[in-house]
């Protein structure tokens, strides 16, 4: 019964096989024609960084914050001053139009009538800028920043909250700025909270920030 068997498994195997390898040869066929077309990508993308290099001009930029909660849960909450320091990236893509993407370090939060909440995130904006013949620029796009310390302060004693906000925020960036022949330049911007960051939900609690800075370019 044993040898029958394995006759048996041996026949069908053997009316089976040049189907069998018809569909393995048609298997190794697409995983060579997605590997080329996975080349076909990198070599591309590859191309478009570079070509992006080229007129790309990195930079540092640092200044002040004036930051405000939108917090639903409080009558009124009023002004934290913090600063923001980081890096840029800024990539000529036309004559007039340019993409930035910078680092930043950002002091957040706000003043509450019975002490303050203070939010430092490292920020990630995107922005798209048009630029003027003359240096001015204006710029708009969107800003994740990412919680790295979250404490408050009620009647002189110090609390964490991290566990009470998200450790994301996204938001919407709006400004303009001036670069000189020197290379240094002015940046005034507003950072609109989009997002809800209390956790669980419920009453709003949106990043609201005014930052005003200098920045600089580096020759390439």
């Amino acid at each position: 019964m044993l040898c029958s068997h394995i006759n048996n498994l041996k026949i069908r195997t053997s009316i089976h096989s040049p189907h069998l390898m018809l569909a393995s040869n048609l298997l190794i066929s697409l995983k060579i024609e997605f590997m080329k077309v996975i080349i076909l990508f990198l070599t591309v993308l590859t191309a478009s960084v570079s070509a992006m290099a080229q007129h790309a001009e990195f930079g540092i930029k640092g200044g002040l914050n004036l930051a405000n909660i939108k917090d639903d849960a409080v009558n009124t909450t009023d002004t934290r001053t913090g600063y923001h320091i980081g890096g840029l990236v800024h990539i000529h893509l036309a004559p007039t139009w340019a993409l930035q993407p910078e680092l930043v370090y950002s002091l957040q939060g706000a003043e509450y009538e019975d002490g303050r909440n203070r939010l430092n995130y490292i920020n990630i904006p995107l922005l798209l800028q048009y630029m003027h013949n003359y240096g001015f620029r204006l710029q708009t796009g969107p800003q994740l920043g990412i919680l790295t310390d979250a404490t408050a302060k009620r009647n002189g004693v110090n609390v964490d909250i991290e566990e009470f906000i998200k450790n994301t925020d996204f938001s919407w960036a709006f400004g303009a700025g001036y670069l000189t022949r020197s290379r240094v330049g002015i940046d005034v911007r507003y950072n609109l909270g989009i997002s809800n960051n209390r956790e669980g939900g419920g009453a709003d609690f949106k990043n609201r920030v005014w930052q005003l800075g200098l920045f600089y370019h580096f020759k390439r």
